[in-house]
C-alpha cells in the first residue's frame, strides 16, 4: 500500500506556508496603504475637464472649465467626464498591479 505525505507538495511544510502567506498579507497590506494615498489624474478635450481618482478608484476632485460647458450640447461634456474618468481608472489599475505583489490574483481576498 502506498504511502504519501501531506497533501503540499514540493516539501513546503505548514509552517513555511503560513509564513509566506503572512508576508504576502503585510505586501498586499503596504500596498493597500500606498493606494489609498495615491492620487491620479485624468483629463479630457485638452484639460477643459480632469478627474482625480485615489488609488481605490474613488472620485476625488472633478473639475470643469467653463468653456467645457455648452448648454446646448451636454452630451459632449458628459463624453469628456467619462474619458477622464477612464483615463484615470486605467492608471490606477496599472499602480494596482505594480503594487500588489505576484500570485495575488489567484489568493485573491482570501488573504485579507
Amino acid at each position: 500500500m502506498a504511502k504519501y505525505g501531506g497533501g503540499f507538495g514540493g516539501g513546503m511544510n505548514m509552517q513555511a506556508m503560513m509564513q509566506q502567506a503572512k508576508k504576502l498579507q503585510e505586501q498586499m497590506a503596504a500596498a493597500e496603504a500606498e493606494l489609498e494615498d495615491t492620487e491620479l489624474t485624468g483629463e479630457a478635450g485638452g484639460g477643459l475637464v480632469s478627474v482625480t481618482i485615489d488609488g481605490k478608484k474613488r472620485l476625488q476632485r472633478l473639475s470643469i472649465k467653463p468653456e467645457a460647458v455648452d448648454m446646448d450640447d451636454l452630451e459632449m461634456l458628459e463624453d469628456l467626464i467619462m474619458a477622464a474618468y477612464n483615463e484615470a481608472f486605467a492608471a490606477a489599475e496599472e499602480l494596482e498591479q505594480e503594487l500588489m505583489p505576484a500570485g495575488v490574483g489567484a489568493m485573491g481576498g482570501m488573504l485579507k
